[in-house]
């Protein structure tokens, strides 16, 4: 199980599942279940990474030595940071400012981490090394994260306490002198200056080689299905563009869930979601894909993907200026209008995913469609219910904003199709989702369910008119989704009169069908 680093797998705590796993102690995973979840993710499923998250949650800070002395045998086989990598995720300070003090805790972990391996193996292992920094719009975060851990962390070894006693006289020396930081990058500006974000970080700490981690997410939740994707697209070729012009080895990452309209990475739909992010070296193994799926399914899917031949031609994943501007055109194109309907349903969608399932201990968070910047003052819930909550409104938020393919041209069309491989499967396997009888008593009672905006149901059936028009079946097609179908009006039907004991068994029950949650 050796792994040439990067790895090609990285098991994520997202919590996107309905089926709660037999060794959890209660509803959502939490405490030491989350140690036990990480030795399964390497153990059981075979993820060559697990990514440890403190963003807008909380994280044991001891991770690194409950799973040594817990799991002994295998972390003696399979040495941490060497066979298998354990990655943080830290807060953004800048925006999760509650969260500021846990930034600097969790760098903290390192050297522990650390110490604690060290004593473990019998000699120097850099068991923890590497950070994720979300929502990262400049080069300066990165910059500040590595200097607080190289000043900070490191550098308090040399303050001096008393009568020439200083800190490392008293804590020891500290371990790895620096770290690896991976710029998280999720909303439209920050995609599009991923070289500029690149290239001023390597400016200022000449890193040899550098991740690079693309969300897929929040930029759907925030702009839509197809603008999600061609901004991957776009800052995928511009970070290997970048790279190259550099002489740095970039590997990107993208976080990939298992609904198509958060990137359709679940075990049956793994080899097309390689092909459609060609030069992306690690994709994330979210919760869902792990715990909504059989486990032989499963684990064939991760040795799969961890076996994959990795596309590592630069120039076929590099998009030309021309290019580029056509698929743009595109994106802004379809935003208005996607965010038009999303400006409309927000309420409802808010209101449904307070029914959601809690999977996780997670602390409020808003998406950045809802930060003071975002688009029209609008607040949403984190994306896993945001995309939940649709679904189970029989309304999947992948055909919104779809009408305005009817506007493409013939270059337009064309980059589409090169550039999105699989957007008609994507709106395909979303289709029988469609609820028409619930667009339509959503409309009805939309005054009850606090909508205001009456014309934004004249856009949803232009979307569906469109998917039509396409050649896309709508709405359900096998005896499951027709289930879907008729819990989707019960939960509509039930919202209506208040009933939301009654709505929250609905919106599990449409999640267990589907198989995620969101």
């Amino acid at each position: 199980m050796h792994v040439v680093y990067p790895p090609r797998t990285m098991c994520s705590q997202h919590p996107d599942y309905v089926n709660v796993p037999s060794w959890v102690n209660g509803e959502y995973i939490q405490g030491d279940d989350e140690v036990h979840e990480a030795y399964l993710a390497y153990s059981y499923y075979g993820c060559q990474e697990v990514m440890w998250d403190f963003e807008g949650k909380d994280a044991d800070f001891y991770v690194i030595r409950k799973l040594l002395s817990k799991y002994p045998d295998f972390f003696r086989k399979y040495v941490l940071g060497e066979d298998v990598y354990l990655t943080l995720r830290v807060p953004n300070p800048r925006v999760e400012v509650a969260e500021r003090k846990v930034f600097s805790q969790a760098l903290e972990l390192i050297p522990v981490a650390n110490d604690v391996a060290r004593e473990f193996y019998g000699r120097d292992a850099r068991a923890v090394f590497q950070v994720i920094y979300p929502l990262t719009s400049s080069w300066v975060d990165l910059a500040l994260t590595l200097r607080y851990y190289e000043r900070v962390i490191v550098g308090k070894g040399e303050v001096e306490l008393i009568d020439g006693i200083k800190v490392i006289d008293v804590l020891g020396d500290v371990m790895p002198k620096t770290i690896d930081v991976i710029p998280l990058v999720e909303d439209m500006g920050s995609l599009l200056n991923i070289g500029g974000i690149i290239t001023g970080f390597w400016k200022v700490a000449r890193p040899r080689q550098m991740r690079v981690f693309i969300a897929r997410s929040d930029p759907a939740m925030n702009y839509g299905l197809i603008p999600a994707v061609i901004l991957a697209k776009i800052a995928i070729s511009r970070t290997l563009n970048t790279g190259r012009e550099l002489g740095v080895d970039v590997y990107p990452i993208i976080g990939v869930g298992s609904v198509p309209f958060r990137g359709g990475f679940n075990p049956q739909n793994v080899d097309n979601v390689i092909g459609e992010y060609k030069g992306v070296i690690t994709f994330t193994v979210q919760s869902s894909f792990r715990y909504d799926n059989p486990y032989g399914i499963v684990k064939d899917a991760i040795s799969h993907v961890n076996e994959s031949v990795i596309n590592d031609d630069v120039d076929g994943s590099i998009i030309n200026n021309y290019d580029e501007y056509v698929l743009l055109r595109i994106v802004n194109h379809y935003i208005n209008d996607y965010q038009h309907v999303i400006e409309g349903l927000a309420s409802l969608i808010n209101t449904v995913a307070s029914l959601m399932p809690s999977r996780r201990a997670r602390k409020l968070h808003i998406g950045l469609f809802g930060y003071s910047r975002g688009f029209r003052g609008i607040t949403l819930p984190r994306a896993i219910p945001f995309v939940a909550s649709l679904y189970s409104l029989g309304i999947p938020p992948e055909i919104i904003g779809v009408s305005t393919l009817r506007d493409l041209g013939e270059e337009e069309w064309r980059v589409l199709n090169e550039y999105y491989l699989g957007w008609r499967r994507d709106l395909d396997n979303a289709g029988k989702y469609v609820c028409l009888e619930c667009i339509q008593l959503i409309m009805n009672y939309r005054s009850e369910l606090g909508i205001v905006n009456s014309e934004i149901f004249t856009k949803i059936e232009d979307d569906i008119r469109a998917l039509e028009w396409l050649g896309i079946k709508v709405g359900p097609r096998d005896y499951e989704s027709r289930r879907h179908e008729l819990y989707a009006q019960l939960l509509i039907n039930s919202l209506r009169e208040g009933r939301y004991d009654d709505s929250r068994k609905y919106v599990i029950e449409m999640a267990r069908i589907r198989g995620f949650l969101g």
